[in-house]
């Protein structure tokens, strides 16, 4: 398979973008936690993330609330099925940890990891889990992204950039 990226600017920093023939295979920000060795990335290209590019720009300026793309993330069992839950949280709103071990029936330290592993920051929206009181919890692009992407949501005004 064809893997390739680019880095598009934002207003929250640069994002890696990847993808292969099947569809987008991660998104990361600057300084991301879990980011792949950049070897895993395949060339810098510009061609072929015009669909992405034009989501995002319009997800960060408020005018848009789901993606329509095709995603093709690499996890194993457990991942995928966090995954797919994070994917099903409405915009706007959170959900805990513990919420999804239960839902499972796992526990939050293995969702915790299921959620620090997610290769599709934004797109599967892991920024939407928060800890049992609602507190901001590690988030692999920072706890400023974080809330800045929680307050787009929110419909609070966000001022700057985060990088």
């Amino acid at each position: 398979m064809s893997t390739r990226h680019t880095i598009l600017a934002s207003p929250i920093g640069d994002l890696t973008v990847v993808r292969d023939d099947d569809g987008l295979t991660g998104l990361y920000f600057p300084h991301h936690w879990t980011r792949p060795d950049r070897t895993a990335f395949g060339p810098p290209v510009t061609a072929g993330f015009d669909d992405v590019a034009t989501q995002l720009a319009e997800y960060l300026a408020g005018d848009r609330r789901t993606f329509d793309l095709p995603l093709h993330a690499d996890g194993d069992s457990l991942q995928r099925q966090v995954w797919a839950l994070l994917a099903a949280i409405p915009y706007g709103s959170t959900v805990t940890y513990g919420h999804l071990a239960r839902t499972l029936g796992c526990s939050a330290q293995e969702v915790g990891a299921a959620v620090g592993s997610n290769p599709l920051s934004i797109l599967v929206p892991c920024h939407r889990v928060v800890g049992s009181t609602g507190k901001l919890t590690g988030y692999a692009g920072g706890l400023d992204r974080k809330r800045h992407l929680l307050d787009l949501e929110s419909g609070q005004q966000v001022l700057g950039a985060v990088s």
